[in-house]
């Protein structure tokens, strides 16, 4: 009998552990958002442009990513005197690549642009996610490289999934795992973020992130946040 006492409240605790567990994601979420500088300082982010460095082979490739909140997006990169440029905006996304032998811009995919869309969001998706029609989920611990972090899925109002790994020390997301397609076919994407640093305008980000699809870590050179953008950018050709 005293086994199976024992035993009772064995299960008992667990299933405290387990309804714990279901409601912490939006604890989870608040530390997390407090640690990045705070709902206020995030909401006032209108637009950001990154300067970047790819090294590849010996070779620095330059990155310039410009976003305006909800808006549209664009990505430009220099290879060998060629600048190839990834636009998306609510209306479509178009991709350039003159290094893949490409004369003028392509539309990019419905899957491309789906997941594409879902990142025009310059303020956090976690910010006030309910009001923008995504879910989340707690989903236990994992360890990454040694840390045991929670791990927090996001569904988002278009269907996509990502599950973010973040760490219970800094708060910070460390690793965020993504289903996207390419080429037509589900691929898992993942990406670790490292050297955080706060700016100005008091939020922290990362400045190191690597990408399973790209060759070689992506290094953050400058930030600027509502820097003044001519949205003109977003227009194919310009």
């Amino acid at each position: 009998m005293k086994k199976l006492k024992f035993f009772s409240l064995l299960l008992a605790a667990s299933m405290l552990t387990l309804a714990s567990w279901a409601q912490s994601a939006d604890e989870i979420i608040a530390k997390h958002i407090e640690a990045i500088g705070g709902a206020d300082n995030w909401k006032k982010v209108n637009s950001i442009r990154q300067e970047a460095t790819l090294s590849v082979q010996g070779m620095d490739i330059p990155v310039i990513v410009t976003l305006v909140h909800n808006k549209g997006s664009k990505q430009e990169f220099t290879v060998m005197g060629m600048t190839g440029y990834t636009i998306i905006t609510n209306e479509g996304g178009w991709s350039f690549n003159p290094m893949m032998g490409q004369s003028k811009p392509e539309p990019m995919t419905s899957d491309d642009l789906k997941y594409g869309k879902d990142q025009l969001d310059a303020q956090g998706e976690f910010l006030n996610y309910k009001e923008k029609g995504h879910s989340v989920e707690s989903l236990g611990k994992e360890d990454i490289d040694g840390t045991e972090c929670f791990k927090i899925k996001l569904t988002r109002k278009s269907g996509t999934e990502s599950v973010f790994f973040i760490d219970p020390k800094t708060y910070y997301p460390i690793r965020i795992s993504s289903k996207v397609v390419a080429n037509g076919q589900e691929v898992e994407s993942i990406v670790n973020l490292s050297n955080y640093q706060k700016l100005p305008e008091g939020i922290v980000v990362p400045f190191t992130m690597e990408n399973s699809q790209m060759p070689a870590p992506i290094t953050m050179t400058k930030i600027v946040i509502n820097a003044p953008i001519d949205e003109s950018i977003f227009k194919v050709g310009q």
